[in-house]
């Protein structure tokens, strides 16, 4: 079983200093795909180009302390791409692909961090304009390769993937249109929800993000906003989801799925 896991780390530093990479030691994932390093290159070199025996492959954002993501494998890609094409979301570090190509198949593991629109309207504006961006992009690439795109998304698809969805219908992450996106990506373009694939109906086990304010974290006031997003292909190949909530690395969980394929070919 290929195991794929995905996670916001909100920092590197902190994440691996609250036991993190104990935890990948233990675990052995395949592939991890982390969003949020808030680091840039001289932060990584020589600490963090590996974790638990797997070799990072990073997209750094210009800003020092800022975004960035990495995609850490056990087999070597035969081709790394960082950015998707976009200048202004390419500076801050938001999308590193890792190819796997065999003369049988063509196959990405994507890892990516949407913005998030929640610190005010400028940011909610750039939010539209990386989704206005990022779908033709992913639809260019369905057309060329299988892929499976893990990240930090921002956003609860259905009611069920957050606690109070009621109250939470005006603010960023459960706004109409950023829904709206995800049902077409699902709809139109056919990408796979693999969590959903595996748990159409789980509600309070779903949750992988939680404030820090207030009592969320201790009352499972969460948001599920760490996506597994696959062509059909693959997809079809998941086989078992966890969420990890015995300990905390950040204000996210990691999410896990594993799949029944290897990095050379699927099975």
């Amino acid at each position: 079983m290929f195991k794929l896991t995905s996670l916001n780390l909100n920092g590197i530093r902190s994440a691996t200093s609250k036991g993190l990479e104990a935890w990948l030691d233990n675990e052995q994932p395949d592939c991890i795909c982390v969003q949020e390093l808030k680091a840039v290159r001289d932060d990584i070199l020589g600490r963090f180009e590996s974790l638990a025996g797997l070799h990072g492959h990073f997209h750094f954002a210009e800003k020092k302390g800022y975004s960035g993501v990495g995609v850490y494998t056990r087999q070597p890609p035969t081709e790394v791409v960082t950015g998707f094409g976009c200048a202004e979301f390419d500076a801050e570090g938001r999308y590193v692909e890792a190819r796997f190509d065999t003369p049988d198949r063509k196959w990405s593991i994507i890892s990516a961090y949407f913005p998030s629109g929640s610190s005010g309207e400028d940011r909610q504006q750039a939010k539209f304009r990386f989704l206005s961006a990022f779908y033709p992009h992913l639809r260019q690439l369905q057309a060329e390769r299988d892929f499976i795109l893990c990240g930090d998304v921002n956003i609860a698809h259905q009611q069920i993937d957050l606690k109070n969805w009621r109250s939470n219908q005006k603010n960023s992450g459960f706004l109409p249109e950023e829904r709206a996106w995800m049902t077409q990506l699902i709809g139109e373009a056919g990408l796979v929800d693999v969590y959903r694939r595996l748990q159409p109906t789980a509600t309070d086990n779903a949750y992988t993000w939680w404030s820090n304010r207030g009592q969320a974290w201790a009352n499972n006031v969460g948001w599920r906003l760490d996506y597994h997003l696959a062509t059909p292909a693959l997809a079809t190949l998941a086989r078992s989801v966890s969420i990890h909530k015995a300990e905390r690395f950040s204000d996210h969980a990691p999410i896990t799925i594993g799949y029944d394929l290897s990095l050379g070919r699927a099975a």
